[in-house]
C-alpha cells in the first residue's frame, strides 16, 4: 500500500514538472521575442493601418474647432482699424420754424421769421485720438493673431500629446493580454498539480486572484482608450461615432537640445509673449489717449435756411467744442487707470518671459530625464526582468522556488514593459511641449 502510494506520488511529481518545463520554455521564447522588439532602436515607425501622427495634427489645423474660432476672431480685429480711425457719421437735420400755427407752413406768407432749414453736423475728435485709436486697434489685432498662432501651438500639442497617450494605451493593452495568457497557463499549472498533489490550494487562489485583477485592469485600460479617443475626435473636430484612431509604435526622437537657441527662439517666436508683448504695447497707447482726452473735441455745422416770399434766405455755420469741465472726476481717474493697466502690462510681459524660460527649462529636465529612463529600462531593467522571470520558471518547474517567486518575476516583467512605453510617451510629449514654449509647430 505504500509503495502504491509513493509510486502515485513520484507519477504525480514527475507530470508536473514536465508541464512546468514546457510552459517556461514557451513563455522564455515570448519573452525574448517580446523583449527584442521592445528594445529596437530604429527611428520612428508607423505599421500598416495606423494613423500618421504629423497627418493627425495637419487635419486639426485645418478642421479644429479651437483653431477655427481662433483664426475667425483675429480676422474680425483685423476689421476695426480702419473703422475707429474713421470721423463720426455726420448728423444731417431738417427745421421747419413757423409763425402763428403749430400747423406746417404757416406763416409763410404774412411772417419775416418763417423759414425751413436744411443742414448737417460733422463731430471731429480731438488731435490724435483716430490714430491713437486706430494704433490701439491695430495692437488687438496683433494680440488676436498671436492668440491664433498660440491657439494653433496648444492643439498640435494636444493631438500629440493624446496620440502619445494612446501609444501607451495601446502597449499597456498588448501587455495585459500577453501577461494573461501567461497567467491562465500558469493557472492550469497550478490547478494541475494541485489536482494530482503537487500543489496548494493557497497557490490556486493566489492565482486566480491575480487573473481577476488583471481582467479589472484590461477593463480599466480599455476605458482610458475610449476617453482618450473621444478627447482627440474632440479636438480633430470629428464626429464621437468616426473610425478609431490607431497609432503605430514610435521610439523615442531626437531633439537638438542647445539652449542658447531654444531661449532666442522663446524670445522672438513664443506665441504667448507675443500676446503681452501686443498688450504692452496698446496700454502704452491706452495712457497716450487718455492723456489726449483733455483736450476737446469739436463739432462743425452748417444750415442752409429758406425764408418766406420776398426774404432772403439764411445761412449759417456753426463750430462747438466740448470742454472738458469735469477733468478731475473723469480725465484725471481715467489717466491714473492707463498708467496703472500699462504698468501691469509691463510685468506681464516680464511674467510671460520668465513662464516660458521656466517651461523651457522644465521641458528640457524632462526630455534629459526620459532619455536616461527609456535607456535604463530599455538596455537594464527589462531584459534582466526577463531574464529573471525565465531563471524563475525554470527554477519553480525544479522546485527550487515557491510560487509566490514565480509570481513576482511575472508582475515585475509586466509592471517594467509597461513603465518603459510611459517612459516613451512621456518624452515625446516633453518634446512637444517645448515645442508648444518656442513656437514650433513640427
Amino acid at each position: 500500500m505504500s509503495r502504491k502510494f509513493y509510486s502515485r506520488r513520484s507519477l504525480a511529481a514527475i507530470m508536473l514538472v514536465l508541464y512546468t518545463i514546457a510552459i517556461a520554455k514557451e513563455v522564455s521564447a515570448r519573452a525574448a521575442d517580446s523583449n527584442s522588439s521592445d528594445v529596437d532602436t530604429a527611428p520612428v515607425a508607423v505599421r500598416a493601418g495606423t494613423d500618421d501622427i504629423e497627418a493627425l495634427v495637419a487635419e486639426a489645423m485645418r478642421q479644429s474647432p479651437l483653431v477655427a474660432a481662433a483664426r475667425s476672431h483675429w480676422r474680425a480685429l483685423e476689421k476695426a482699424p480702419i473703422q475707429v480711425s474713421t470721423l463720426p457719421d455726420p448728423e444731417i437735420a431738417l427745421q421747419h420754424f413757423t409763425v402763428g400755427s403749430p400747423q406746417p407752413f404757416s406763416g409763410y406768407e404774412t411772417s419775416d421769421f418763417y423759414y425751413t432749414g436744411f443742414g448737417a453736423t460733422q463731430e471731429i475728435p480731438g488731435p490724435g485720438k483716430l490714430s491713437l485709436r486706430a494704433k490701439q486697434a491695430h495692437k488687438d489685432a496683433d494680440y488676436a493673431r498671436a492668440a491664433f498662432e498660440a491657439a494653433q501651438r496648444s492643439v498640435a500639442e494636444k493631438v500629440r500629446e493624446s496620440c502619445f497617450n494612446l501609444f501607451y494605451l495601446a502597449k499597456t493593452s498588448a501587455v495585459l493580454r500577453e501577461n494573461r495568457a501567461l497567467l491562465q497557463r500558469i493557472e492550469r499549472i497550478v490547478e494541475e498539480g494541485y489536482r494530482v498533489g503537487g500543489g496548494i490550494q493557497q497557490d490556486v487562489t493566489k492565482a486566480q486572484l491575480h487573473m481577476t485583477a488583471l481582467l479589472r485592469e484590461i477593463e480599466m485600460n480599455r476605458f482610458q482608450i475610449d476617453q482618450q479617443q473621444a478627447e482627440l475626435k474632440a479636438i480633430l473636430g470629428r464626429e464621437i461615432d468616426s473610425h478609431e484612431i490607431r497609432i503605430g509604435d514610435l521610439k523615442p526622437s531626437r531633439f537638438d537640445l542647445d539652449a542658447p537657441r531654444i531661449r532666442s527662439l522663446v524670445a522672438a517666436e513664443s506665441p504667448e509673449l507675443r500676446m503681452a508683448i501686443a498688450m504692452s504695447a496698446r496700454s502704452s497707447d491706452s495712457l497716450e489717449l487718455a492723456r489726449r482726452d483733455y483736450w476737446p473735441d469739436f463739432s462743425l455745422g452748417y444750415m442752409y435756411q429758406k425764408a418766406g416770399p420776398g426774404l432772403r434766405d439764411y445761412y449759417m455755420l456753426s463750430v462747438g467744442a466740448k470742454v472738458p469741465l469735469y477733468f478731475w472726476r473723469k480725465q484725471a481717474p481715467a489717466v491714473e487707470q492707463a498708467a496703472l493697466e500699462k504698468q501691469a502690462a509691463t510685468d506681464q510681459v516680464r511674467a510671460a518671459r520668465l513662464e516660458a524660460d521656466s517651461g523651457v527649462e522644465r521641458q528640457i529636465v524632462a526630455i534629459r530625464t526620459a532619455d536616461r529612463i527609456v535607456a535604463l529600462y530599455r538596455d537594464g531593467l527589462i531584459p534582466q526582468s526577463t531574464a529573471t522571470r525565465a531563471a524563475a520558471f525554470s527554477a519553480y518547474s525544479a522546485g527550487k522556488v515557491d510560487f509566490q517567486t514565480l509570481l513576482s518575476a511575472v508582475i515585475d516583467v509586466h509592471s517594467l514593459t509597461q513603465e518603459y512605453y510611459r517612459a516613451i510617451a512621456d518624452h515625446e510629449t516633453a518634446i512637444a511641449k517645448l515645442k508648444q514654449i518656442i513656437g514650433e509647430q513640427s
